[in-house]
């Protein structure tokens, strides 16, 4: 049969409704944005220099990332050791002191090391300080001692810079510079990666913003045309900066926060503004005036990228049902990113345009044009997959598929990142301990009434002094209510075996001490095995509600039961082939191997909602064209000419943005952006440009069925539109 000529009646398409209104109202937002623009620009430019303002107050009381969960029981068992154990402190730190040349039992050595207990016993914001004992293998050259550290969690960031200068000042004063004392800790990491955080996003603009002009110009071909975008991303990066440094003055903005807000605040800015600039660049050629082709712009493309931005927002709040602090970031930042860029590209993009009018068409190609009337390479393609979708279809699928089997060995885990911690005095410390076997300290709170005595561990300590894990323990009662046993364990806090050793701690306390007493455990070890433990129980919940948001949006936007079903499946295929390809480039390099658990998180839900951007852009104009002819193959061609161009751009742009991750020190950040960037790419070029236009010509007009029950429940709607031509 001809290619094209199977036809079916336009019924066969739910017809468009009469529920214009949102259409209406962004059509007169962008007239009004248009017809004001200079107004607009000016409000504009005052919030982004008011958010400028502020940005040296966020720096500056940016906090890490919180590693505890709110509510857990190290949590509890924190507040009651602090409670119970003044001295104690808050946070337990490790004072690491290490000499090249003297030993640790030098008269010189010993002196260092009790100037620098007397210097911090001064200090408010130090509670008691206890030496270690030093077991056999423990390094002649190298002493411990334990600090315990007052305030929250802000505080104790606030006063670290200074115990650490006056910890290091009183060891090189006592001892002419021989011996060296690093600080070790959660606080002590986290502000190491606060300060790498900062210096890798500089760094990181720096890389992907040339790309991204790049991009924009051979893209777009004209100045004002590239202006337009970068100064949207901006503005909203700006104000999403502005907001951080507002929130940060009544809650913790951890830098995490900030470096996804800004890196998805680049990306949707530029692919958002990206649309709405090439709808109105064509409704100009069509000979619509500046303000009409503005207003036109944001009722049609603008309509398309409320619905995009709404998808993020939804299937990021998805993982806000996680507690886990690092999960919470990336949702904030994602939901925040997705409401800003979107604000600005309905008002700013259409003042923008407006001013800058004369300068948005290329006045020369960079390339030459076509001498002859064929049609270029890929929709020949196109053509032909039309007649074979088939074999298109299996050999794409196939092809994912084996770019996902890797994922079958995926190892997740929760690390520091010793890369970014190599170089600085308490990567060097905690490496001095995970060499001496003192790698980690956990803390076993066991409360009993007043007037009861000291729960008894020798039961408990001995048991766990036969494990070859276990380097000591310790025990001591507050004579009231609280009896806490102090254990030291070989592996280092962020590995497999710290965590093994955690969960068999809790297992071996409740079989030696007596029935029915509590046992509340704290550290970094088990705080970090509480997060890992949280996310992978709940990340089922998550997909479940990802995958219901997703079919229930794309079923109110199609009115098809068809479309929203293969939607999810190329969409976790795509996901699937991308973290395979994550595990093969990722797993066994860096110091750990792992892969951090919140990367398979980050897929299922930020790039679900990317890749859903696509499947709109794609399936509205296939779906207009059907409406209009009742053919399908025609239509699916009409869609690939239409939105092979923008879906491509904005597609790179996107790629190129979170590829700039690549060029931080955090293993974590790097796997987070090769996993959105490839998940970009494969979804703009084998689910979108080969899958889902094979299905669709192989269903035909089954692809718009949906059942009488359903068509009752829901509302007509009109479509929003699709993506412009250029």
């Amino acid at each position: 049969m001809p290619l094209g000529t199977v036809r079916r009646r336009s019924r066969d398409v739910p017809a468009p409704g009469t529920a214009r209104r949102r259409g209406a109202v962004l059509a007169r937002l962008g007239a009004a944005s248009a017809a004001h623009a200079r107004l607009v620009v000016a409000v504009w430019l005052v919030l982004a220099a008011a958010a400028a303002a502020l940005v040296p107050g966020l720096l500056q009381r940016l906090s890490p990332p919180p590693l505890e969960l709110r509510g857990s029981v190290s949590a509890e068992a924190a507040a009651l050791i602090a409670r119970s154990f003044p001295h104690q402190g808050d946070e337990q730190l490790v004072l690491a002191f290490d000499s090249a040349t003297l030993r640790s039992r030098d008269p010189r050595y010993q002196r260092a090391v009790a100037a620098v207990v007397e210097a911090l016993h001064a200090r408010p914001d130090i509670g008691g300080l206890q030496p270690l004992p030093s077991p056999a293998q423990v390094n002649p050259h190298h002493a411990y001692v334990m600090a315990g550290v007052h305030g929250d969690e802000r505080a104790r960031q606030r006063n670290l810079p200074a115990q650490i200068a006056t910890a290091a000042r009183a060891a090189r004063d006592a001892s002419g510079g021989t011996v060296t004392v690093a600080l070790v800790g959660v606080s002590p990491v986290f502000a190491e990666l606060i300060r790498a955080d900062l210096d890798d996003l500089r760094r990181m603009e720096l890389v992907t913003v040339p790309l991204i002009l790049l991009l924009l110009v051979v893209g777009l071909g004209a100045a004002g045309a590239v202006a337009v975008p970068l100064l949207v991303a901006g503005g909203a990066g700006l104000l999403s900066l502005g907001v951080l440094a507002l929130g940060g003055a009544a809650i913790g903005i951890d830098s995490t926060l900030l470096t996804a807000t800004v890196t998805i605040c680049l990306a949707l800015g530029l692919d958002y503004c990206l649309l709405i600039l090439l709808r109105y660049r064509q409704g100009r050629r069509e000979g619509g005036g500046p303000r009409e082709a503005a207003a036109h712009a944001v009722a049609t493309a603008g309509s398309t990228v409320s619905w995009c931005a709404m998808i993020i927002m939804i299937t990021a709040a998805c993982m806000l049902i996680i507690p886990a602090p690092a999960v919470l970031s990336m949702a904030l930042a994602a939901v925040l990113a997705a409401f800003l860029t979107l604000t600005a590209a309905l008002t700013l993009a259409p003042a923008l345009l407006v001013l800058l009018d004369r300068r948005l068409e290329p006045t020369r190609r960079l390339w030459r044009a076509r001498r002859d009337d064929r049609p270029p390479a890929w929709l020949r393609i196109a053509g032909h997959l039309m007649r074979r979708p088939g074999r298109y279809a299996l050999a794409a699928t196939l092809l994912l598929l084996l770019a996902a089997v890797p994922a079958l060995d995926l190892r997740l885990g929760l690390h520091f990142d010793r890369h970014t911690l190599a170089r600085t005095d308490v990567g060097h410390g905690l490496a001095q301990m995970e060499d001496d076997h003192l790698a980690n300290l956990t803390l076993l709170a066991l409360p009993h009434a007043p007037g009861t005595g000291p729960v008894d561990p020798s039961a408990l300590t001995a048991a766990l002094e036969r494990d070859p894990r276990v380097t000591m323990t310790g025990a001591i009662d507050n004579g009231r209510d609280l009896t806490l046993v102090t254990i030291a364990g070989r592996g280092a806090p962020d590995s497999t075996d710290a965590a093994d050793l955690v969960r068999d701690i809790g297992r071996t306390a409740q079989e030696s001490l007596p029935a029915g007493q509590r046992v509340l455990m704290t550290g970094a070890a088990a705080m970090l095995a509480e997060v890992y433990d949280e996310m992978r129980g709940r990340a089922w919940q998550v997909i479940a509600l990802v995958l219901l948001a997703s079919f229930v949006l794309l079923l109110i936007t199609f009115r098809s039961l068809l479309i929203p079903l293969k939607a999810i499946a190329m969409n976790l295929l795509s996901v699937g082939a991308t973290l395979g390809l994550v595990t093969l480039c990722f797993q066994g390099t860096g110091s750990t191997g792992d892969i951090n658990a919140a990367v398979p998180l980050l897929a299922l839900t930020v790039v679900f909602g990317l890749s859903m951007d696509y499947e709109v852009f794609l399936v509205h104009r296939i779906a207009e064209h059907y409406r209009r002819t009742g053919d399908n193959t025609a239509a699916v061609l009409h869609g690939l000419r239409h939105t092979a161009r923008p879906i491509t751009l904005a597609a790179a742009i996107i790629a190129v943005t979170f590829a700039g991750l690549l060029f931080t020190h955090r293993h974590d950040f790097q796997q987070a952006g090769f996993a959105v960037a490839v998940a970009i790419i494969i979804d703009a070029t084998l689910i979108r440009m080969v899958l889902v236009p094979a299905l669709m010509r192989l269903l035909g007009h089954r692809n718009w069925w949906l059942p009488r029950p359903l068509a009752r429940l829901l509302p007509p709607l009109r479509p929003v539109d699709g993506p412009p031509t250029g």
